[in-house]
């Protein structure tokens, strides 16, 4: 059965109530939950960015299912630092943590120092993650490359080391991580351009391996509140990589999306009041074959989604 999970947004909501929230979806059908590492938001209009692994100990603590997050691991951070935080979540919540490490975005990684460009922020990630490994095997790394580490060895180890996902938002990136990720997460977008992601995935190296897939949608009770709410937190989010990639700022991005239409943002956001056709959206990607969907309501009615799709989505989905 695919699991359906949930999506705790740091950009959006205060931590102690993401805490909340992410106890009222598992108690309401819910499978898993996952979040983004951010320092910044995408809009001051968002307006938090609470740090996610703090939080991570917090919600794993107090609820039983299973938690990812979409991290740079070196950059603002190193990846040391970040194999350390995974395997103590991993030793003392075993088998419940993925990690997808990315490659970042100017918008959390360049206020602690350079941003390169795309082809070194790969290589300096895949060093990364080879680190990381290695750390979680038990072994004493010494490593000179995009970073150094000296003599590093984790005396508290993972359980298992966790799963390792690429995050990809084209075929280039998908095929290069299917050679040395353990699944690979993407996000939901026109099918034309979703299906060649996972294919070019599974093509490369990652048959067998698991595609988990982040929807954005906007769920109110009326289309006019969804459409709205959904163009005032999201019309940041809808711009091609290729133009937002390098942005560092939220005031940045806010400007590039000056001209962002209400309209523009329901083609790359699933915007309805119906829960019958948020199924038959949700119900495509199933059929792609996808293990996990996690479900990213943009809009700020949290625990009205949450009540709604566990009521009347969630169990149609898993019939």
């Amino acid at each position: 059965m695919t699991r359906i999970g949930f999506h705790a947004s740091h950009e959006q909501f205060p931590p102690g109530e993401l805490l909340r929230l992410a106890a009222h979806a598992e108690a309401s059908g819910f499978d898993a939950v996952m979040c983004s590492d951010h320092f910044h938001p995408w809009s001051r209009r968002q307006g938090q960015s609470g740090h996610a692994w703090t939080w991570l100990g917090a919600a794993m603590a107090t609820t039983s299912c299973s938690y990812g997050v979409v991290n740079a691991p070196v950059g603002r951070y190193h990846p040391a630092v970040i194999a350390q935080a995974a395997a103590t979540l991993d030793a003392m919540f075993p088998d419940r943590f993925w990690l997808a490490a990315g490659s970042g975005e100017a918008l959390n990684e360049r206020m602690a120092g350079p941003w390169p460009d795309k082809s070194e922020r790969n290589r300096r990630l895949l060093e990364a993650v080879e680190v990381m490994r290695a750390l979680w095997r038990g072994e004493c790394v010494d490593h000179q490359g995009a970073f150094r580490v000296d003599q590093a060895r984790l005396f508290t180890r993972p359980v298992k080391p966790p799963l390792v996902f690429v995050p990809a938002l084209s075929e280039k990136t998908a095929k290069w991580g299917a050679e040395w990720a353990d699944g690979l997460i993407t996000v939901s977008q026109p099918l034309e351009k979703l299906r060649p992601i996972v294919e070019a995935f599974r093509n490369h190296g990652g048959a067998g391996k698991p595609v988990y897939l982040q929807v954005k949608l906007s769920y109110a009770t009326d289309e006019a509140t969804a459409l709205r709410e959904a163009h005032e937190q999201w019309a940041t989010n809808v711009l091609e990589p290729a133009l937002s990639e390098d942005v560092g700022t939220p005031q940045a991005y806010e400007a590039l999306a000056e001209q962002v239409t209400p309209q523009q943002v329901a083609k790359a956001v699933h915007v309805s009041a119906d829960a019958d056709q948020h199924v038959e959206w949700l119900q495509t990607y199933l059929d792609m074959g996808v293990d996990a969907l996690y479900l990213h309501n943009v809009s700020t009615r949290q625990k009205e989604f949450i009540d709604v799709f566990a009521r009347d989505v969630l169990p149609r989905l898993r019939r």
